[in-house]
């Protein structure tokens, strides 16, 4: 297909696949620490992550030599999926939660932020400017959601 959604689909368009890359964004990084915040059969984990590493959104990075351990980085190409994913966080909080799980905002004045268009060319905020924190809806006692 030459439609471009169809083809980012086709990578990420699966409700375990975005969850990955949700909870890479989070910090996680080891096939155990995924398994566990989400719950997810070991082999559809597996099948997801080899997907990730094949389409250059992840990376696999040895941290252990005996025996081989590896943990999943994102790279500069799943790094730039982080404006989608807050649209689709952002649009969620709109229309599916009564609370926000998490907020993202300016560190610098603790603004909220929101995933929106805007002129190219025009400064965007980079990465070590915002900070994702717990919103209203965010149980005390979750680590993850």
């Amino acid at each position: 297909e030459s439609c471009s959604v169809a083809r980012v689909l086709e990578i990420i368009g699966e409700r375990w696949t975005w969850l990955i890359i949700r909870d890479a964004f989070l910090g996680l990084t080891k096939f155990d620490e995924f398994q566990e915040s989400l719950g997810i059969a070991r082999n559809v984990l597996t099948d997801r992550l080899n997907r990730l590493v094949d389409e250059g959104i992840f990376e696999r990075v040895l941290y252990n030599e005996r025996p081989a351990r590896y943990e999943y980085q994102l790279t500069e190409k799943g790094s730039d999926l982080f404006t989608a994913l807050n649209a689709l966080r952002q649009w969620g909080d709109q229309y599916l939660s009564a609370k926000p799980m998490r907020l993202l905002r300016r560190k610098s004045d603790k603004r909220p932020v929101v995933a929106a268009l805007v002129p190219e060319g025009v400064p965007v905020l980079a990465s070590h400017e915002i900070e994702l924190v717990p919103g209203p809806g965010f149980p005390r006692h979750a680590h993850r959601q």
